[in-house]
Protein backbone atom coordinates (compact mmCIF):
# COMPACT_ATOMS: atom_id res chain seq x y z
CA UNK A 1 0.00 0.00 0.00
CA UNK A 2 1.21 3.48 -0.75
CA UNK A 3 1.22 5.34 2.56
CA UNK A 4 1.90 8.80 1.05
CA UNK A 5 -0.97 8.50 -1.42
CA UNK A 6 -3.31 7.13 1.22
CA UNK A 7 -2.49 10.08 3.49
CA UNK A 8 -3.13 12.45 0.58
CA UNK A 9 -6.53 10.84 0.09
CA UNK A 10 -7.36 11.25 3.76
CA UNK A 11 -6.27 14.89 3.58
CA UNK A 12 -8.41 15.52 0.51
CA UNK A 13 -11.38 14.55 2.65
CA UNK A 14 -10.44 17.17 5.26
CA UNK A 15 -7.37 18.90 6.69
CA UNK A 16 -6.10 16.88 9.65
CA UNK A 17 -3.49 16.57 12.35
CA UNK A 18 -0.93 13.78 12.14
CA UNK A 19 -2.57 11.98 15.05
CA UNK A 20 -5.95 12.01 13.29
CA UNK A 21 -4.39 10.76 10.05
CA UNK A 22 -2.77 7.84 11.90
CA UNK A 23 -6.06 7.00 13.63
CA UNK A 24 -8.00 7.00 10.35
CA UNK A 25 -5.28 5.09 8.49
CA UNK A 26 -5.17 2.41 11.17
CA UNK A 27 -8.98 2.18 11.32
CA UNK A 28 -9.38 1.56 7.60
CA UNK A 29 -6.05 0.37 6.20
CA UNK A 30 -3.80 -0.78 9.03
CA UNK A 31 -5.43 -4.08 9.88
CA UNK A 32 -2.74 -6.09 11.63
CA UNK A 33 -0.08 -3.52 10.76
CA UNK A 34 -0.74 -0.11 12.29
CA UNK A 35 1.17 2.84 10.90
CA UNK A 36 3.95 4.01 13.26
CA UNK A 37 3.72 7.67 14.31
CA UNK A 38 7.26 8.23 13.07
CA UNK A 39 6.28 7.07 9.60
CA UNK A 40 3.24 9.37 9.59
CA UNK A 41 5.30 12.46 10.38
CA UNK A 42 8.23 11.50 8.14
CA UNK A 43 5.80 10.97 5.25
CA UNK A 44 4.04 14.25 5.93
CA UNK A 45 7.42 15.96 5.99
CA UNK A 46 8.30 14.55 2.55
CA UNK A 47 4.89 15.49 1.19
CA UNK A 48 5.38 19.05 2.49
CA UNK A 49 8.89 19.19 1.02
CA UNK A 50 7.51 18.08 -2.35
CA UNK A 51 4.69 20.66 -2.27
CA UNK A 52 1.88 18.09 -1.89
CA UNK A 53 0.76 19.35 1.54
CA UNK A 54 1.19 22.50 3.59
CA UNK A 55 0.96 22.97 7.31
CA UNK A 56 -1.41 25.43 8.85
CA UNK A 57 -0.80 27.42 11.99
CA UNK A 58 0.31 25.40 15.01
CA UNK A 59 -2.61 24.85 17.38
CA UNK A 60 -2.24 24.42 21.13
CA UNK A 61 -3.28 21.05 22.51
CA UNK A 62 -2.84 18.92 25.61
CA UNK A 63 0.78 18.27 24.63
CA UNK A 64 3.00 19.98 22.11
CA UNK A 65 1.44 22.34 19.55
CA UNK A 66 -0.32 20.44 16.79
CA UNK A 67 0.00 21.12 13.08
CA UNK A 68 -2.97 20.75 10.77
CA UNK A 69 -1.98 19.45 7.34
CA UNK A 70 -3.77 20.62 4.20
CA UNK A 71 -3.48 19.03 0.75
CA UNK A 72 -2.31 21.32 -2.07
CA UNK A 73 -3.47 21.37 -5.69
CA UNK A 74 -0.34 19.38 -6.59
CA UNK A 75 -1.26 16.82 -3.94
CA UNK A 76 -4.81 16.54 -5.26
CA UNK A 77 -3.50 16.05 -8.81
CA UNK A 78 -1.09 13.31 -7.70
CA UNK A 79 -3.81 11.57 -5.69
CA UNK A 80 -6.34 11.74 -8.54
CA UNK A 81 -3.78 10.35 -10.99
CA UNK A 82 -2.99 7.46 -8.64
CA UNK A 83 -6.67 6.78 -7.94
CA UNK A 84 -7.45 6.57 -11.68
CA UNK A 85 -4.65 4.07 -12.42
CA UNK A 86 -5.52 0.39 -12.20
CA UNK A 87 -3.58 -1.70 -9.71
CA UNK A 88 -1.18 -4.05 -11.54
CA UNK A 89 -2.76 -7.45 -11.95
CA UNK A 90 -1.28 -9.78 -9.40
CA UNK A 91 0.18 -12.13 -8.67
CA UNK A 92 3.48 -12.14 -10.42
CA UNK A 93 4.40 -15.43 -11.99
CA UNK A 94 7.35 -15.85 -9.63
CA UNK A 95 6.07 -16.56 -6.13
CA UNK A 96 7.68 -17.83 -2.95
CA UNK A 97 5.37 -20.86 -2.99
CA UNK A 98 6.53 -21.85 -6.47
CA UNK A 99 10.19 -21.16 -5.68
CA UNK A 100 10.16 -23.38 -2.59
CA UNK A 101 8.52 -26.26 -4.43
CA UNK A 102 10.97 -26.13 -7.35
CA UNK A 103 14.03 -25.80 -5.10
CA UNK A 104 12.87 -28.70 -2.92
CA UNK A 105 12.50 -30.87 -6.00
CA UNK A 106 15.84 -29.77 -7.46
CA UNK A 107 17.58 -30.65 -4.20
CA UNK A 108 15.83 -33.98 -3.72
CA UNK A 109 13.85 -32.77 -0.72
CA UNK A 110 10.18 -33.37 0.01
CA UNK A 111 8.11 -30.82 -1.85
CA UNK A 112 5.02 -32.77 -0.80
CA UNK A 113 5.85 -32.17 2.87
CA UNK A 114 6.30 -28.46 2.19
CA UNK A 115 2.97 -28.31 0.33
CA UNK A 116 1.21 -30.10 3.21
CA UNK A 117 2.69 -27.67 5.74
CA UNK A 118 1.71 -24.71 3.57
CA UNK A 119 -1.82 -26.08 3.11
CA UNK A 120 -2.21 -26.35 6.91
CA UNK A 121 -0.99 -22.76 7.36
CA UNK A 122 -3.45 -21.53 4.71
CA UNK A 123 -6.33 -23.43 6.31
CA UNK A 124 -5.51 -21.94 9.72
CA UNK A 125 -5.48 -18.42 8.28
CA UNK A 126 -8.73 -19.10 6.42
CA UNK A 127 -10.42 -20.09 9.70
CA UNK A 128 -9.22 -16.82 11.27
CA UNK A 129 -10.47 -14.76 8.32
CA UNK A 130 -13.80 -16.61 8.27
CA UNK A 131 -14.32 -15.71 11.93
CA UNK A 132 -13.40 -12.09 11.20
CA UNK A 133 -15.84 -12.03 8.30
CA UNK A 134 -18.57 -13.45 10.55
CA UNK A 135 -18.01 -11.12 13.51
CA UNK A 136 -16.36 -8.01 12.07
CA UNK A 137 -17.68 -4.78 10.70
CA UNK A 138 -18.28 -4.39 6.97
CA UNK A 139 -14.74 -3.10 6.32
CA UNK A 140 -13.28 -6.11 8.14
CA UNK A 141 -15.59 -8.51 6.33
CA UNK A 142 -14.62 -7.17 2.90
CA UNK A 143 -10.92 -7.35 3.73
CA UNK A 144 -11.41 -10.88 5.03
CA UNK A 145 -13.20 -11.85 1.81
CA UNK A 146 -10.30 -10.49 -0.24
CA UNK A 147 -7.83 -12.53 1.77
CA UNK A 148 -10.00 -15.65 1.64
CA UNK A 149 -10.30 -15.52 -2.14
CA UNK A 150 -6.52 -15.28 -2.49
CA UNK A 151 -5.97 -18.15 -0.07
CA UNK A 152 -8.53 -20.27 -1.94
CA UNK A 153 -6.63 -19.70 -5.17
CA UNK A 154 -3.38 -20.69 -3.45
CA UNK A 155 -5.01 -23.86 -2.13
CA UNK A 156 -6.19 -24.80 -5.62
CA UNK A 157 -2.64 -24.25 -6.86
CA UNK A 158 -1.20 -26.33 -3.99
CA UNK A 159 -3.56 -29.22 -4.82
CA UNK A 160 -2.81 -29.02 -8.55
CA UNK A 161 0.93 -28.89 -7.91
CA UNK A 162 0.79 -31.81 -5.47
CA UNK A 163 -0.92 -33.87 -8.16
CA UNK A 164 1.86 -32.98 -10.64
CA UNK A 165 4.91 -33.32 -8.38
CA UNK A 166 6.40 -36.31 -10.18
CA UNK A 167 6.21 -34.60 -13.58
CA UNK A 168 7.53 -31.34 -12.13
CA UNK A 169 10.42 -33.13 -10.41
CA UNK A 170 11.38 -34.69 -13.73
CA UNK A 171 11.19 -31.33 -15.50
CA UNK A 172 13.36 -29.46 -12.98
CA UNK A 173 15.99 -32.18 -12.63
CA UNK A 174 16.64 -32.53 -16.34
Amino acid sequence: MSVPLTLLGLLEREPSHGYDLKRDYDAFFGRGKPLPFGQVYATLGRLARDGKVVTGEAEPGDGPDRKRYVITDAGVTEFETWLAEPVPAEPNLQTVLFTKVVLALMLGRSAEQYLDTQRAAHMKRMRELTELRRTGALVDALLADHGLFHLEADLRWIDLTAARLDALAEAVRS
